[in-house]
């Protein structure tokens, strides 16, 4: 058969101890990366561990692939089966990495074709039949690629083009398969074509990993997205329908009389979410002042929204003249028969200035904190029933009355830990000093996040200062 004179110089065969040197590297290497995929999550529901194993998987396949063409390269050409020769060489075992990768040339002067072993196997065809023609190959291919088989083979015998394309064949089984192709012509002495040469994989395992990571990084990407898109949205609801959550609060008119009012949201560390904490303030027609914090279950659109209903039941409430004890017991009937989120504690106050009396009310949720003269003390909680007791259930309520100076301070569990409520009362207690040095509600508030701001945080929390001026 004439020799492959497209070579710029007689191909010569490597040193048998440098691609041995290689397959022992690749050996290595494939050790490592099954390794780091035993190590990579087996979590299936969670998108970024299915990405991990994927991008594991494939580069096993690519190891394999790797070690197995070495591995040819180091054994020398494979023996061929031609066109009415003798019996064929035995196939190799199934599931080989040598059945992967198979070689044929077709000779168009003698119409004779040479398979490999190989290429018996990876098309499915008898080892004992005949290789199939140049003009017989279509018949195995998958009838939507013909044409582009076509376009390739006639491009190298015509034009003298290299092959490099991938096509399916289907096998007599009913398989499909995934081939990619590389070849050449062959010229002879005078210049014409004399025969054609190929190498044909089959890299249809390689292209399933390769879908799995692109299949698995578009999930990662699309619940980020969703992720990132419902997080944006709570923002945009919370900031139309909710107080501002930096600085001082803000009131038409200058604000309540004698009251100095400040307040600041600390978003959780564990959830790019918006939580369901929340504080208010409200100026009432009669120059009281509703007070209130608390927190509804779960994170998102849902939970804000949620908090925006909550809200609005509040202050309808205290416009309608409701004390906190009976505002908590309605407010307890309203979420009894909805839906979720669910409301987890609260604490409502309501501030008369003229006579300088607190009265709240409280479910499940920290008592407020009440600083005067450098001390500070928890108020005595009113008794009551836990919220989401029984519809019709009463609570009590208390009251305080406060003094010029007074500092009041409303918090929601997420500030510390549920399980560490006494240790974050006594540090939030001995910060008593530190809050008579403070002019301004909003300078407590600054002590309060330098104390306790830094620190990872299991949920969103929110902090409520007023400070009595007169």
């Amino acid at each position: 058969m004439p020799s492959h004179v497209f070579a710029d110089r007689t191909a010569q065969p490597p040193e048998r101890g440098a691609v041995d040197a290689l397959i022992t590297q690749t050996r290595q290497l494939r050790g490592e990366v099954d390794a780091v995929r035993r190590e990579a999550t087996a979590d299936h529901s969670d998108p970024t561990g299915r990405w991990q194993r994927a991008l594991c998987d494939l580069a096993v396949h690519q190891l394999n692939d790797l070690h197995g063409h070495l591995a040819q390269l180091r054994d020398g050409p494979p023996r061929t089966h031609r066109q009415h020769a003798g019996a064929a060489r035995p196939e190799p075992p199934a599931g080989s990495l040598l059945s992967r990768v198979g070689s044929a040339e077709w000779n168009l002067l003698t119409d004779e074709a040479s398979w490999s072993g190989e290429l018996y196997q990876i098309l499915g065809r008898d080892p004992a039949a005949p290789p199939l023609s140049l003009d017989e190959l279509p018949s195995l291919v998958h009838p939507d690629d013909h044409a582009l088989l076509t376009a390739m083979v006639t491009d190298c015998l015509v034009d003298g083009k290299p092959i490099d394309g991938e096509f399916r064949v289907v096998r007599a089984d009913g398989g499909v398969r995934q081939v990619h192709m590389m070849g050449e012509p062959v010229l002879a002495a005078d210049g014409s074509t004399a025969s054609m040469w190929a190498v044909l994989r089959d890299v249809s395992e390689l292209r399933r990993s390769q879908l799995a990571v692109s299949e698995s990084r578009d999930t990662l990407q699309h619940q980020r997205h969703l992720a990132q898109t419902e997080h944006r949205l709570a923002v945009e609801l919370q900031e139309a329908v909710l107080p501002p959550w930096h600085g001082s609060l803000r009131f038409p008119h200058g604000g309540p009389a004698g009251l100095d009012l400040a307040a600041h949201y600390l978003p959780s560390s564990s959830s790019a979410l918006i939580g369901g904490d929340w504080y208010d303030a409200l100026e009432l027609s009669d120059g009281r002042m509703l007070l209130s914090v608390g927190d509804l279950t779960g994170h998102g659109v849902t939970v804000t929204s949620g908090m925006a209903m909550l809200l609005g039941a509040l202050r309808g409430m205290a416009v309608a003249g409701t004390q906190p004890g009976q505002l908590m017991a309605w407010l307890n009937q309203l979420l009894d028969t909805s839906a979720q989120p669910a409301l987890g504690s609260a604490v409502c106050c309501l501030y008369d200035p003229e006579r300088h009396v607190l009265t709240w009310s409280q479910a499940g949720h920290p008592a407020p904190l009440l600083f005067r003269d450098g001390t500070g003390r928890t108020l005595t909680p009113p008794d009551g029933v836990l919220l989401g007791a029984t519809s019709g259930a009463t609570y009590d309520q208390a009251e305080e009355t406060l003094r010029p100076g007074d500092l009041l301070l409303l918090h929601t569990d997420g500030l510390v830990p549920r399980r560490s409520r006494d240790a974050a009362t006594g540090r939030l207690l001995a910060l008593a000093p530190r809050f008579a040095e403070a002019r301004t509600a909003q300078d407590c508030v600054r002590v309060t996040v330098e104390e306790f701001g830094v620190a990872p945080r299991e949920d969103d929390a929110c902090l409520l200062v007023a400070k009595v001026d007169t």
